[in-house]
């Protein structure tokens, strides 16, 4: 049986990091949690929420007190900037006596995930996940109001992941011996196109969706339209007309890291299946 430890998890109120809060507790494990405002933390009972901000990493001081491992995300602050604080935080934890680090890799090069790869007397372990099956949660307004999607490049493939079992790949790598000094690409088990994902999220549902595929002057019209900045649309053109290989490659890092296999989008769906579903006329808010 694993020791019960104490962990840090910072961007512990976003997508990922309130799954690694989840899998440490189902684990066993104390967890604390970092964020600029506790009051709007809105987390489990039974994490210790503390006050910090990785832009002033003499923040984390007290919150790193008696913790054997930390999980770092890239980004921090109200803009949420590149951070370039790595080194201090990662001198502050070694204080500390913190043992291992995660950081959720943020897309490209990062001045925090090369402080961690460079820090000395902890086991690192980058993760590496590919498209997250939460953003599909982006459909839920067009679905409930009209039962539609509407996306370009409907046949790309994806193999996106549960965000769930990237807080599971986190947990085990911050609670056990043997991933230091790695990279873990993760993904889910299939390759998925946008029509399969629209597919799986009708039968969670139990109402058909109907998807109109846009050209991409038509997607780059929507997206100005929402608010996307420029670099966005590009990124957002380049990953989905020409999706990187690892994006359309499965691997099973999650079943080699914890033990099971790695979950389904069409489970995705069925949890969040409220969630694309519209209410009854009289139905409370």
């Amino acid at each position: 049986m694993t020791q019960t430890q104490k962990i840090l998890v910072t961007g512990a109120t976003g997508t990922v990091g309130r799954e690694v809060v989840a899998e440490l507790l189902a684990r066993g494990h104390a967890v604390r949690a970092l964020t600029r405002d506790p009051a709007r933390s809105d987390l489990p009972a039974g994490v210790e929420v503390v006050r910090g901000d990785l832009t002033e990493p003499d923040s984390l001081v007290p919150a790193l007190e008696g913790v054997t491992g930390l999980h770092l995300i890239t980004f921090g602050g109200a803009y949420f900037a590149p951070l370039e604080t790595g080194p201090r935080i990662l001198e502050l934890a070694r204080a500390a006596g913190v043992r291992r680090v995660t950081v959720l890799h943020g897309g490209g090069p990062s001045p925090l995930e090369d402080a961690v790869r460079a820090a000395d007397g902890v086991d690192w372990t980058v993760l590496m996940p590919v498209e997250f099956m939460a953003n599909a949660l982006e459909w839920a307004d067009g679905i409930v109001a009209s039962d539609e999607v509407r996306e370009p490049f409907v046949s790309r493939l994806s193999a996106m992941v549960h965000e769930g079992d990237i807080g599971a790949v986190a947990a085990v790598a911050l609670t056990e011996e043997g991933h230091g000094s790695q990279e873990y690409v993760i993904t889910g088990p299939e390759l998925l196109t946008v029509t399969d994902k629209v597919a799986a999220v009708a039968a969670a549902r139990g109402r058909e969706i109907a998807l109109v595929e846009l050209t991409q002057e038509q997607a780059v019209a929507h997206w100005r339209a929402v608010g996307h900045p420029e670099d966005v649309i590009g990124f957002l053109l380049e990953a989905y007309g020409n999706t990187p290989e690892v994006g359309r490659t499965v691997v099973d890092t999650v079943e080699k890291v914890t033990g099971r296999p790695a979950r389904t989008f069409g489970q995705w769906a069925a949890e969040h299946a409220r969630e694309f579903t519209a209410r009854s006329a009289g139905a409370v808010s």
